[in-house]
């Protein structure tokens, strides 16, 4: 049987997982494929390392290089993560003909323009599956089974952590300190957590699913992102008593103009709507197109088996690729899209919430900016409290650009009845499903 050469470079969690799954589910593949996947050599930056899936010493060397230098490896599997060194190897691998194999979202939201430019001149496919979601198949499915739709929307719970924090958050009325702590005592969370809980491990992401969806890459400036640490016990439960819930939400949607919006930020989304149900480590991804409608996309999007699965996914069809040369090579751009909208005119629904002096005159304050900003309000919340003291205010609004709410949110800010700066999460109205 024909053996096709993998150099795998990284032998952590995700390579650990791969080289452990290659080796447990060997005879599977190859009867499936027809082909043999065989890993020839393993870069890691320490070879005296103690790892929890262990390699024989043959496989291992310290430099990348040597698997871009192998004439018997045809496949590169990127595991290693960072950009500078990542980058180095993709596009070294890419002109010695090497087909690429990725799950390095931060690479891709970076310099995935470079990448594939590299890509389609060297006649090179490089797939990505395990890049966004884990094992969800949202990549191949964006790319392939919706090629003939029109996309009209994206929105996905794409982060592990923060969904399990807004979990946590809403099942206990813990404040979001406690629920990350405890997030990282159950290693659902990083040491630091920050790319997970200030939104940017979702907007690599929702990077790489919009320039997918819509044929042009997307600059890291052209987005919008809003993490959930300012999210409290206080907006969850009041988001609650509204009917709705408050996720860590990637949103990417194409208007008539076929102006594009992308961002992520915590966002209130009605309990109704099927995505509202997605809780823990879960990842979902909700896909509106022209033809074929709303679909859902629901899996683990995190930790080592989801992103091997997705990881092998993309090493079966590379070895196939070597077989039979494709006309892709993992990027195809077209012209219908090109201009992000900036989040300034963006059009939404709000949750404000105002921290007041509860005496007479101070809603009709509030509603008076906000009517005069031409901003609506749709239902209003005003917990009782003894005279004097200070209470939340909580609103809805109806729909108005981002401009308009920090132009309000300003004046209101200056009332002397208002106690803190007022709090806004932006409303996604999903179509119930």
């Amino acid at each position: 049987m024909q053996q096709i050469g993998i150099g795998l470079a990284g032998l952590g969690t995700v390579g650990g997982g791969v080289y452990k799954h290659l080796t447990k589910n060997r005879i599977l593949l190859m009867e499936r494929l027809g082909l043999e996947l065989v890993v020839r050599k393993i870069a890691v930056r320490d070879p005296s390392k103690t790892r929890d899936v262990p390699a024989p010493p043959a496989l291992i060397t310290r430099n990348w290089r040597d698997l871009v230098d192998d004439p018997l490896i045809q496949i590169v599997v990127e595991l290693m993560g960072g950009i500078e060194t990542a980058l180095e190897l993709v596009l070294s691998a890419i002109q010695k003909g090497k087909i690429v194999v990725t799950g390095n979202k931060a690479l891709l939201a970076e310099h995935g323009q470079e990448i594939f430019l590299a890509a389609t001149k060297y006649k090179v496919p490089v797939f990505f599956e395990a890049a966004a979601a884990g094992g969800v198949p949202i990549i191949k499915s964006i790319r392939e089974a919706f090629i003939g739709n029109h996309i009209q929307s994206i929105h996905g719970i794409i982060n592990g952590t923060s969904n399990y924090i807004l979990t946590r958050m809403a099942a206990s009325g813990m404040g979001f300190k406690e629920a990350l702590a405890e997030a990282q005592q159950l290693g659902f969370a990083e040491a630091d957590p920050s790319l997970d809980v200030n939104g940017w491990d979702a907007a690599h992401k929702a990077i790489i699913l919009a320039s997918l969806a819509y044929g042009f890459w997307v600059g890291t400036d052209k987005i919008y992102v809003e993490g959930i640490e300012e999210i409290t016990a206080d907006d969850i439960r009041f988001a609650g008593e509204l009917g709705y819930c408050v996720k860590l939400l990637a949103i990417i949607k194409a208007d008539e103009k076929s102006e594009i919006e992308i961002r992520v930020h915590p966002t209130l989304i009605p309990r109704s709507h099927v995505l509202a149900s997605v809780n823990g480590v879960f990842n979902a991804v909700a896909v509106r197109g022209d033809v074929v409608g709303e679909t859902l996309f629901y899996g683990r999007g995190a930790g080592q088996d989801p992103t091997s699965s997705a990881v092998m996914s993309d090493l079966a069809e590379a070895a196939v690729a070597i077989e039979c040369p494709r006309r892709s090579y993992g990027f195809t751009p077209h012209g219908l899209y090109g201009t992000c909208k900036p989040i300034d005119d963006v059009v939404s629904q709000y949750y404000l919430r105002i921290a007041v002096v509860d005496k007479p005159g101070v809603l009709a304050q509030v509603a008076g900016i906000l009517g005069e900003e031409d901003i609506g309000i749709s239902s209003v919340i005003q917990p009782e409290s003894q005279e004097g003291e200070s209470v939340p205010l909580v609103l809805m609004i109806h729909y108005a650009t981002n401009t308009q709410m920090q132009k309000a949110l300003g004046r209101i800010a200056r009332l002397s009845s208002v106690k803190r700066p007022p709090r806004m999460i932006r409303v996604e109205m999903l179509v119930a499903s």
